[in-house]
């Protein structure tokens, strides 16, 4: 016998067994391996489909993301152009209160001037007619200093009171 050529009954055997062997993965091995590679295969498959299906929701979120921050941003812009136009109008209205108020006050201070002004040209229109009486009180006591002098303004006014009520004029 040959190391290279089998005789027959062991190449006989080795077919027979070989074909059951064969059968036997055909019956149950192959359909079990093929059924773990399908598995395997629609695994992968469904984990790429999912990877993909992830990748365009984080692109759509990205999307998104920077929609939503541009909106911000332009509300932001929005809010602070408000609030600058507000911050003008309250200080337009302060400026306009407080020149109102200035206004106000100087009417109010020039009102108390006159009516302080009036009230000095009273008290020297008064004070005038006290010191102008008692001047004239003095300078008749200096030029009545005697009877004769008495009786001749006595004369003189009495003359002048009868002239007004006689003819009617003063």
């Amino acid at each position: 016998m040959s190391l290279i050529t089998p005789d027959f009954g062991l190449f006989f055997w080795m077919t027979v067994v070989f074909l059951v062997v064969l059968f036997i993965l055909w019956k149950w091995g192959f359909p079990v391996i093929v059924k773990m590679v399908d598995e395997r295969k629609a695994f992968i498959d469904d984990s790429l489909r999912k990877a993909h299906e992830a990748n365009e929701r984080l692109a759509n979120i990205q999307k998104e993301g920077e929609t939503i921050l541009q909106e911000a941003r332009e509300k932001q812009a929005q809010l602070l152009k408000e609030a600058t136009a507000t911050r003008d109008a309250i200080v337009e209205k302060a400026q306009s209160k407080a020149r109102e108020e200035g206004a106000r006050l100087l009417s109010e201070a020039k009102a108390e001037i006159e009516a302080e002004k009036q009230n000095a040209i009273r008290d020297i229109r008064v004070q005038v007619a006290q010191l102008s009486v008692q001047i004239a009180e003095k300078v008749v006591r200096a030029k009545l200093s005697d009877d004769k002098q008495q009786m001749e303004l006595i004369s003189r006014l009495l003359d002048e009171v009868a002239v007004k009520d006689g003819s009617g004029k003063e």
